[in-house]
């Protein structure tokens, strides 16, 4: 038994949300409605420090912590970062749509314990502790998913909270079979025992492990309540969906494949590499013809997952694995956020052709539209685009070049469904339609996303000399 490291310090970030979210409730009791953003503003605040925090703790030496149960490395840290600022984005596009409803608080509570979910999800280094995180990540979004309480809310809450629940039971079972074949649930030791550990049982249990992920991460085969969540949800809660518990749930994926399962008898590599080509396939086949933006982007996150599972197929077997998953992570998030800042601030515009006209109406926001959608598909000098070049060349320099072939092909399709969205906004409205209707702070969160993945993408090379750091084992 590893001696136990219990300074709370070392968990700061997620102890500042966490306490965030508990003392928002709290306050959230007494606030008269129209004082209620305070707790908006509370959670934006903790956001701020847990990611200072997260900076400051990157500096120190690669260790475990809470008896192994949670690493403390360049996968932790950066994770962290990138789930509290994606936060705090969705809390900046959240916060004028929630001003004086009467579940104010309670929006903000959920948000700030579904991120935690995913903070712990990222630093997670024992399976007991990456179950616990699953359903912390899980149980709050379930609640975001349906908070409108309408016809479409509700489906949305109740299919996602059937598919999570289904593989969720299917996760904690391949937790049991794994601590069954491992004889433990910390990494560090399972890596040693599972590679003396009958194949079959490793496998059915890593199997059944991974499908708790992949549901987290929107990925195939657990995607299938990505498209009716996000479109049934708020259009905030859709950009959380489809945004952050996918970091929390592709760090925790590689860690798993860079650690206790490493040197497990399993054909691992091939195993991520089929489900990338199946994620990336069907994501942009089915974004094709969207005709309702919402469901375009949940489609196109689909899609996403599978480039974002090119570093993990390699995972330990190119030194580019890792910063080309964390860099891929940051300039997703900022993106795809970016996105979705453009759909939050034209809150009546639900259709490709409800977007006829913005080039002369809204040009500045059509401008950051443009930026986010071509820098999805990676055009350069966007944070994405450099992103894919290095998922790319992990790829090549791991020994799957035909999959960085597949994904480059795929990267070419998806920029059919991008263009479908982005040609009405140059043509003239119908008579008929309403001048479009636009959310000021919304505009802002979009022209701060796009200008921030082209500052991140033009200073990529900084960045990623930081993402090298080593993991903890």
């Amino acid at each position: 038994m590893p001696p136990m490291n219990e300074n709370p310090v070392h968990l700061l970030p997620e102890v500042l949300l966490a306490a965030s979210a508990v003392l928002g409730l709290l306050l959230g009791a007494w606030l008269p409605r129209r004082r209620q953003w305070l707790t908006g503003a509370l959670a934006a605040v903790a956001c701020a420090a847990g990611i200072v925090a997260a900076a400051i703790a990157a500096a120190d030496p690669v260790r475990t912590v809470f008896g192994d149960s949670f690493a403390l490395d360049t996968l932790t840290a950066t994770g962290r970062i990138v789930i509290l600022g994606a936060t705090l984005l969705v809390l900046a596009l959240a916060l004028p749509r929630m001003h004086a409803d009467p579940r104010e608080t309670e929006f903000y509570v959920l948000l700030q314990l579904a991120s935690a979910g995913a903070l712990m999800l990222a630093g997670a280094q024992d399976l007991l502790l990456l179950a616990a995180a699953y359903l912390l990540a899980s149980v709050p979004a379930y609640a975001l998913a349906g908070f409108r309480k309408d016809g479409p809310g509700t489906e949305a809450a109740l299919k996602f909270y059937v598919v999570g629940a289904l593989l969720g039971v299917v996760m904690l079972g391949g937790v049991t079979v794994l601590l069954a074949a491992g004889r433990t649930t910390s990494y560090p030791m399972l890596r040693t025992e599972l590679a003396e550990a009958p194949g079959g049982l490793v496998a059915v249990g890593t199997l059944a492990l991974l499908a708790g992920l992949l549901f987290k991460a929107g990925g195939v085969p657990g995607h299938f309540w990505v498209p009716d969540a996000v479109q049934g949800s708020s259009a905030p809660v859709a950009a959380f969906l489809a945004t952050i518990p996918k970091i929390g749930a592709l760090v925790a994926f590689y860690r798993l494949a860079a650690v206790p399962l490493a040197d497990a008898d399993l054909p691992w590599a091939g195993l991520v590499a089929v489900l990338a080509v199946a994620s990336m396939t069907l994501g942009n086949l089915a974004a094709f013809f969207q005709q309702d933006v919402k469901r375009l982007l949940a489609y196109s996150t689909i899609s996403q997952v599978g480039y974002l599972l090119l570093p993990v197929a390699v995972a330990g077997r190119t030194d580019l694995d890792q910063r080309a998953l964390l860099y891929y992570l940051a300039g997703y998030a900022l993106t795809n956020l970016g996105a979705f800042a453009v759909v939050c601030a034209l809150p009546g515009a639900h259709t490709l052709d409800d977007y006829r006209g913005l080039a002369r109406a809204h040009p500045a926001l059509l401008a950051s539209l443009a930026v986010c959608l071509l820098g999805l598909v990676g055009t350069p000098p966007t944070a994405v685009f450099l992103g894919k070049l290095e998922v790319f060349s992990a790829a090549f320099d791991g020994g799957y070049a035909w999959l960085a072939v597949v994904a480059a092909v795929n990267t070419v399709a998806s920029l059919f469904y991008y263009l479908r969205w982005i040609g009405p906004a140059f043509r003239t409205p119908g008579a008929a339609r309403e001048p479009h209707a636009t959310s000021r702070p919304a505009a802002v969160v979009a022209y701060a996303a796009a200008a921030g993945s082209v500052v991140l993408g033009v200073l990529g090379g900084v960045v990623l000399d930081v993402l090298d750091g080593p993991l903890a084992r």
